[in-house]
């Protein structure tokens, strides 16, 4: 016979913290099915039961309970970063970096200092890059050494 696994017993504020988990519904897709499979667990529920229920496999289940059992609420949560893994080939980022590093009136804007909006616009205006988030931008400046500092000059020499 098939070994029964459960959830241990959890007491009322674990139970209405998972109940929150699930009901809000937002942040990680993960998350809000690992506390899904724990809930139907407390309340009994069959490991194949569960499986079907939460469109995952018995061994899945039982992995998400052990973990539980074991680590508390902190098994719930995905140890990746999430996101997109950085794509930029060299080439893109010795541009990228080329661009931050000259100022806007050098390719005939009409501002004299860059923005990460302006900057991430731009490089996609010229077709450096197909696509970059402000955040992704700083991301990589900071990796390339390049920093913002507002320049106060008297006049453009």
């Amino acid at each position: 016979m098939a070994e029964r696994v459960r959830v241990r017993e959890i007491d009322d504020d674990e139970g209405r913290r998972l109940l929150r988990i699930v009901r809000r519904g937002s942040g990680s897709v993960v998350t809000w099915r690992r506390a899904q499979m724990i809930l139907l667990s407390a309340q009994r529920m069959p490991v194949a039961k569960i499986a079907e229920v939460t469109v995952t496999s018995a061994d899945r289940v039982r992995d998400v309970i052990h973990n539980f059992n074991r680590d508390g609420f902190a098994s719930l949560y995905p140890k990746y970063k999430g996101g997109r893994p950085e794509t930029f080939t060299l080439p893109e980022r010795r541009e990228i970096k080329k661009i931050a590093k000259s100022t806007p009136t050098e390719h005939d804007l009409p501002f004299s200092t860059w923005s990460l909006s302006k900057l991430a616009d731009f490089l996609v205006a010229e077709g450096v890059v197909d696509d970059i988030s402000h955040e992704g931008l700083r991301v990589l400046l900071r990796e390339e050494g390049v920093s913002f500092q507002k320049v106060k000059t008297w006049k453009a020499s």
